[in-house]
């Protein structure tokens, strides 16, 4: 018998993106048919057939993207298996070229008119009655029948396919949709979740030309590597759909790009991305100072770590640079007077002098800033401050106000970077001076590594490609932009500006800036959407970078009822943990309105609260809770891809699910919209009725969202949608407009 049987290839029907296909298992049929009526489907008691694995690699020469999708699924029943294999096909891509590979054999699909597509397609959805099967409605697909699969078998799909890359700005855009969590399902993550969930991985090569950029990703993290004359990108993190960027330089000019996402009847979101020319601009000198705390507390594994880490500090400069080196206890303490030239002798021997470093005494921070601005900035150098402490000021002035005050006077053009280490610190003037000196916060936990937290931006900070950028534009009107201030761009390094928008159309991008060559500028011709589905994901980037900003601005000049109330939106809204926003996650099975219901297994969970350091009493100011909050918001300012804003957010919410710019929480058996309104007025829909397929033809963003079960809230503007099985099976015009409208 053959392996394989019947292959539809569908082709009329367009698909944002690509994705992951979906195995699922082959109905039986029941031994008695009702009289005159067709026999109903039936289902294995559970899915016997599973995915093991999927990995995709994708390869882009001369514009082409060439997809390899290797799949392998497992029967992990006692009996032979069954299942059809569905794969959602992207818009553009070459089908003559689309082979599907079991087992070794190759086999070539079969085309077939728009509308029958549709008609096989929905049959498939109303007889598996699999909401997971709704995200690939109106897609392109291809369909293949396995069969047999003996217990314990394993069978490899392999899809190969070919696209020209989109472009976005001055970047080639690649997107994948990786799939979910429904049967068949699978998170690209690494294999540390136990040996029954599927493994995967998403790997992206392409030429390493100076005419292509370093790959930048606004959904997940990349670890990319240089093969011969290839480079080799590897996507991390659990976001569902995977977005990349792939600058295309001229050799004098950046790469440029931009993303919008716009909802009807409200501001837009935008993203821009510069990554700069390819050519290596002169080195900027630059006076490093470090200032490390040699109290008492940083006795034991600090000290080493601090010692490490100012050698490797000093490994980074150029003989271009120049270094101070100030260590404080009671006292002040510095390795020469005033900077000294990065030459090996001297270099070598401030690692001697680092070395000798031993900890004692009281802290004096304010003298050890002092002594870090003391010197009078040098014109055309890039002064940069590096200041690890793990206590609050106990000697000198104790201030904190009265510090940081005076360094932002005595500061000047200067960048400075701190590092918090520990929870016995203050932890709002750590972050303060970063803020203000237009550098980082860090925060580091006992466990952590001291070390390693300031080497990863000492390698940052190795130089300077542009300093003072500034971005403007003409068109459209850019407000509450992250970051706020002007930015500097070091080597290897991508500008990334979040913003909200007003207006649309053709705008001007300005980007101006100072080199050691002189001022540049740049400009870039947009545009700007009054209203875009895509790329939801700008949204809670934004929202993210912008309850960092708002924490860290409460943290300096103490709360307002606008701030807290802008807080608590944006953390409501997006799921974003903050002190205001708690999520009520309720375990399987149990639901609230339950009669005498009583909490017993509830999960709260929410984020620590934030201080003002002027404001708050000094032992809450020095509390865990104060350096954890600080520490949020410092990850959140730098949070520009989803799996580091999602580290922060859905990471502490195990029943909770995002789609799009939407969040929903599992209450008892449904999926309820976090925005959801108690006043608005709900419609009701029967799942997999003509009202279901009538809102997903009018509303594609509902499509993901139906897919969460036959039990989902969803909040538009106008009305509240919920899918229940009591739901109406009709809808009318009227109300599909409203929802339209409403979106």
């Amino acid at each position: 018998m053959r392996s394989i049987i019947g292959i539809i290839v569908i082709l009329s029907l367009p698909s944002a993106v690509n994705g992951q296909g979906l195995i699922l298992p082959r109905p039986c049929r029941p031994i008695a048919c009702p009289p005159n009526k067709p026999c109903p489907p039936c289902f294995p008691s559970g899915p016997t057939v599973v995915r093991q694995s999927s990995d995709v690699r994708v390869d882009l020469s001369d514009r082409v993207l060439h997809y390899e999708v290797t799949e392998t699924f497992v029967n992990r029943g006692s009996g032979i298996g069954e299942a059809d294999y569905i794969f959602p096909l992207p818009k553009g891509a070459a089908f003559q070229d689309l082979k599907l590979s079991i087992n070794g054999e190759m086999v070539a699909g079969e085309t077939m008119s728009a509308d029958r597509a549709r008609g096989i397609y929905e049959q498939i959805v109303r007889q598996q009655r699999d909401p997971a099967l709704v995200e690939w409605m109106g897609y392109g697909m291809l369909r293949a029948r396995i069969f047999p699969i003996a217990p314990g078998e394993v069978k490899k799909v392999v899809v190969r396919f070919q696209m020209v890359a989109e472009r976005e700005g001055d970047a080639l855009r690649i997107d994948y949709a990786k799939g979910h969590q429904a049967p068949g399902g699978v998170a690209m993550v690494a294999d540390t979740r136990g040996p029954d969930l599927p493994r995967g991985s998403f790997v992206l090569t392409y030429p390493a030309d100076p005419a292509y950029g370093s790959a930048y990703s606004p959904t997940h993290s990349l670890v990319t590597t240089r093969r011969g004359d290839r480079r080799e990108v590897k996507v991390t993190g659990s976001a569902s759909e995977i977005t990349l960027l792939v600058p295309m330089r001229r050799s004098a000019e950046p790469s440029i790009s931009v993303l919008t996402y716009a909802p009807r009847n409200e501001d837009g979101f935008v993203l821009v991305t510069l990554s700069p020319p390819a050519i290596a601009p002169d080195v900027t000198p630059r006076d490093v100072t470090l200032v490390l705390d040699v109290s008492g507390s940083m006795s034991g594994v600090k000290i080493q770590q601090a010692r490490a880490a100012g050698k490797q500090l000093l490994a980074t400069l150029s003989p271009a640079d120049r270094f101070k080196l100030i260590d404080f206890s009671t006292d002040v303490r510095t390795f020469r007077d005033g900077f000294v030239r990065a030459t090996r002798d001297n270099v070598e021997a401030g690692a001697r002098y680092l070395e000798s470093l031993e900890a004692s005494g009281s802290t004096n921070i304010s003298g050890a800033l002092d002594a870090a601005l003391e010197d009078r900035e040098s014109s055309g150098r890039l002064g940069l401050v590096l200041f690890v402490t793990d206590g609050e000021p106990t000697i000198g002035e104790s201030d904190p106000e009265a510090i940081a005050v005076r360094t932002a006077r005595l500061r000047g053009n200067r960048r400075i970077f701190s590092f918090g280490v520990g929870a016995d610190l203050n932890a709002a003037l750590v972050e303060r001076l970063a803020v203000e000196g237009r550098g980082t916060a860090q925060f580091v936990r006992p466990d952590e590594s001291v070390e390693r937290a300031v080497s990863i931006v000492a390698s940052r900070l190795t130089n300077p490609v542009v300093t003072d950028m500034r971005v403007y534009v003409d068109g459209v009107r850019l407000m509450k932009r992250l970051p706020s201030e002007t930015a500097d761009i070091f080597a290897g390094q991508d500008y990334v500006l979040l913003a909200r928008y007003s207006g649309s159309g053709p705008a001007r991008l300005r980007f101006e800036g100072q080199t050691t060559k002189g001022p540049i500028s740049w400009t870039s011709r947009v545009v700007f959407p009054e209203s875009a589905r895509e790329n939801s994901f700008v949204a809670r980037l934004w929202a993210t970078q912008r309850i960092g900003y708002l924490s860290a601005e409460k943290r300096k000049n103490g709360g307002s009822r606008e701030i807290d109330d802008e807080i608590r939106d944006l953390g409501e809204r997006y799921a974003i943990p903050t002190e205001f926003t708690s999520y009520l996650v309720v375990e399987p099975g149990m639901s609230t309105s339950q009669p005498g219901f009583s909490g017993k297994g509830l999960r709260v969970i929410q984020d620590v609260g934030t201080l003002s350091a002027g404001n708050a009493p000094a032992p809450m100011a020095q509390s865990a809770k104060a350096f954890e909050a600080a520490r949020a918001a410092s990850e959140q300012r730098a949070a520009t891809n989803l799996t580091a804003a999602d580290e922060m957010t859905l990471a502490k919410l195990s029943d909770a699910r995002r789609i799009g710019s939407k969040v929903f929480v599992r209450r008892g058996d449904a999926w309820v919209d976090a925005a959801k309104s108690d006043t608005a007025r709900i419609v009701r829909i029967k799942p997999f009725s003509d009202a279901y397929f009538k809102l997903i033809d009018a509303v594609p963003d509902l499509r993901e969202m139906f897919a969460l079960g036959n039990k989902v809230v969803i909040a538009t503007r106008t009305v509240t949608i919920e899918l229940s099985d009591d739901g109406s099976a009709t809808i009318s015009e009227t109300d599909v407009k409203t929802i339209e409208s409403g979106w």
